[in-house]
């Protein structure tokens, strides 16, 4: 798992939903752990896109991510996407 998106990930959910770095383990579930709701959801899609310059709306994946480390592994993959 690449440190620089988990770091980068986790400071959008600090930045944006003011939760402490504590809270932001890898297992969390972004709805029940984490207390996001849909239409915060929309917000972390934004500042995620701004934060790695990738385009996450259009991608029907996204419905799958519930913990952060979903997300993690959903932003690696789209990373390297780009790159290729």
């Amino acid at each position: 798992m690449d440190e620089n998106i988990i770091e980068l990930t986790n400071e959008v959910f600090m930045e944006s939903f003011e939760l402490e770095e504590e809270k932001l383990e890898p297992e969390a579930d972004i709805f029940a752990d984490l207390g996001l709701d849909s239409l915060d959801v929309v917000d972390l899609i934004v500042a995620l896109q701004e934060k790695f310059s990738v385009t996450l709306r259009d991608d029907e994946r996204i419905k799958e991510i519930s913990t952060l480390e979903d997300l993690y592994r959903f932003i690696e993959h789209l990373k390297t996407e780009t790159l290729t």
